[in-house]
């Protein structure tokens, strides 16, 4: 087992890179994962794990596959790991992974969908990517201005569904012209000329376009819905959050 001492070493450098900055994991194509889930999450994704980074002090057990090929695996001291780490209290472990990137000819098969526009929130973001993969959605897209998906709190907002469901950064506008084209009925979320959420059944086949917490969906993308809902305020609240209004709306219109 390799065995790294200094935070000067290249590859610590890269690692606390893919941690504190946006432009080196869009470069590289990389990410890191800390914590004992996120990493077996990471594992059962065969050629998403670059490195395993275990801390000297830290016993992790893991049990290869019979035909999945073994993860290096790197030990590093308290120094090294607190150089990588970016939560208060870790657990010691990380994984250095590949981005999950789906080829061209899954999208034909993509029934429901889940577009983000503009949200900026780390967490929310996160959250609706667990909440759709939970709900059984093929893929999330997130549009210009929304959160990056590998940032360190969206990645652990989302809880290992990053491993479970595509997650695609990409122009709405094109994806919505994708969607009909496919003959998904498109669901946008606003308050003008909107009708009740639950005035729309379950569907075979959909897009739902959520927005940012503030503005909403923009009128550009909702132009081009062929309906667009609201959930009905019943106490005092003036608005839900992002990420529980899309949860109960994947759950509304989801038909399995």
């Amino acid at each position: 087992m390799k065995r790294i001492e200094s935070t000067q070493n290249s590859l610590v450098k890269h690692w606390k890179k893919l941690v504190t900055t946006r432009k080196e994991r869009d470069k590289s194509g990389e990410f890191l994962v800390e914590g004992f889930h996120l990493v077996e999450e990471a594992l059962k994704k065969e050629g998403t794990v670059l490195h395993l980074i275990v801390r000297d002090d830290i016993e992790f057990g893991v049990t290869w596959d019979a035909d999945a090929e073994p993860v290096p695996m790197i030990e590093v001291t308290k120094a090294v790991a607190d150089e990588i780490s970016e939560t208060e209290h870790s657990q010691g472990i990380y994984a250095h992974c590949r981005q999950p990137a789906p080829a061209e000819e899954d999208f034909s098969g993509w029934k429901k969908l889940l577009f983000v526009d503009a949200v900026q929130d780390p967490g929310n973001v996160g959250t609706m990517i667990r909440t759709a993969d939970a709900a059984g959605m093929d893929a999330v897209i997130l549009g210009k201005g929304s959160a990056d998906p590998y940032n360190p709190k969206t990645v652990r907002s989302a809880q290992g569904s990053h491993f479970h469901i595509p997650v695609i950064k990409g122009e709405l506008s094109e994806w919505v012209d994708r969607a009909k084209q496919s003959g998904l009925l498109v669901i946008g979320t606003g308050l003008q000329n909107a009708v009740d959420h639950s005035e729309i059944g379950p569907q075979e086949a959909f897009a739902l376009i959520v927005g940012n917490e503030g503005s909403g969906v923009s009128e550009e993308l909702l132009e081009k819905t062929d309906q667009t809902v609201k959930i009905p305020m019943y106490g005092k609240a003036e608005s839900l959050n992002v990420a529980v209004a899309t949860g109960i709306l994947l759950y509304t219109y989801n038909a399995k």
